[in-house]
């Protein structure tokens, strides 16, 4: 009886599909289009300083460089890398990453709409009051007696 459970089952794994090539989600190695690298140039110097320039056959294009020129021997990066969007759009971004962390630079990243509206007096009244108090307090003129909670009575 085992031997024919046993033999059954070997008849359905054989019997299942196999895939020819991987298949990863809705990705298919059938449907890939191969794109060829059009260009790939990269250089290491002893000193930890590197220059990269990659081109693909599709528009991709990334040119970055970097030095070990950061705070506690940091590698600092420049570069550009460009490509097409699904929707036909040129995108290009230019980049520096250092000690301030990675700092994009491209016509189509957001920006901050502008402030909607002016800033009211009295805020603006406060932030002079505040500034006064600040430079009193370094000249020593402050008396912090008639201060309550950091404000003057």
């Amino acid at each position: 009886m085992k031997f024919v459970i046993l033999a059954a089952l070997a008849a359905v794994a054989l019997a299942a599909p196999r895939p020819d090539k991987p298949t990863y989600g809705s990705f298919s190695a059938e449907s890939a289009e191969f794109i060829p690298i059009l260009k790939d140039e990269r250089v290491q110097e002893d000193d930890g300083r590197y220059n990269l320039d990659v081109q693909t056959g599709n528009g991709i294009f990334l040119s970055q460089s970097g030095s070990p020129d950061g705070p506690d021997g940091a590698v600092v990066k420049s570069g550009v890398y460009s490509y097409t969007a699904p929707d036909g759009t040129h995108v290009e971004v230019k980049f520096v990453a250092d000690a301030n962390g990675y700092q994009p630079e491209s016509d189509l990243l957001p920006v901050a709409p502008a402030f909607p509206h002016p800033i009211p007096q009295f805020v603006l009244d406060q932030i002079a009051k505040a500034a006064e108090e600040d430079a009193a307090r370094a000249r020593g003129d402050f008396d912090s007696s008639e201060e309550t909670y950091g404000y003057a009575k």
